[in-house]
């Protein structure tokens, strides 16, 4: 099969309009990755995880690989079991939810990226957060300003070879030159610096399994 990309938006940018849901579905094996090269693979499975932009569960599913609990939720109803409705950056509609262990999470482009950043330190969950963000992030004034100086990253996890990513569905051997990674914030220990981490090249190969495909096939929308 052809990896030839074939549009400019999802090949050298992910911009959405203002009012866009912004749905480019995660890999399962993208997030897979973050804990068999990043945080671990132990010790989760008595903790609650939160993944508040879960579109049609592609990250959430992943995440019950490792963790007792995955509370799913999205600004829109895209049909993951399970799932609530509810805004992530509605402080109110989170008061009587106490915070989790983790959040992790894709958050939207531009400048919700540094709205569900500031949320996520907001909420405070009690082990860290992590998002899978473009390479691109590691920049602007606001994001330093905001979250990274007072609240500096633990880890920045890059990865070697390219994640792809469609606008409202998932192509299992679908190609891409946009740099991805994951940065992750701890709170359950001190932060002192940054660390840098590369995830190999070998996560697609290794940690794509064939219940993904069943699952999610090519053609969810």
């Amino acid at each position: 099969m052809s990896h030839a990309p074939t549009s400019l938006a999802v090949v050298h940018r992910r911009v959405e309009p203002r009012d866009s849901l912004d749905f480019f579905p995660t890999p399962p094996w993208a997030v897979r990755a973050l804990f068999h090269h990043v945080l671990g693979t132990k010790g989760f499975r008595d903790q609650v995880v939160e993944e508040p932009a879960c579109g049609e569960g592609h990250m959430a599913y992943a995440l019950d690989d490792f963790f007792g609990t995955v509370r799913a939720s999205d600004i829109h109803g895209h049909g993951y079991p399970g799932a609530a409705v509810r805004d992530f950056l509605d402080v109110e509609a989170w008061q009587d939810i106490p915070p989790p262990d983790w959040i992790v999470t894709n958050p939207p482009f531009a400048e919700l990226t540094l709205a569900f950043m500031r949320r996520a330190v907001a909420r405070r969950p009690r082990g860290g957060f992590a998002m899978f963000l473009r390479t691109t992030s590691l920049d602007t004034i606001n994001r330093w300003r905001f979250v990274y100086r007072p609240t500096p990253p633990a880890i920045v996890a890059q990865f070697v070879e390219r994640v792809p990513l469609h606008k409202g569905r998932w192509e299992p051997d679908g190609d891409t030159q946009t740099a991805y990674l994951w940065m992750v914030w701890r709170f359950d220990r001190p932060v002192t610096k940054t660390e840098l981490v590369w995830i190999p090249p070998v996560c697609r190969d290794t940690l794509l399994f064939q219940r993904d495909i069943d699952r999610f096939g090519t053609s969810a929308a």
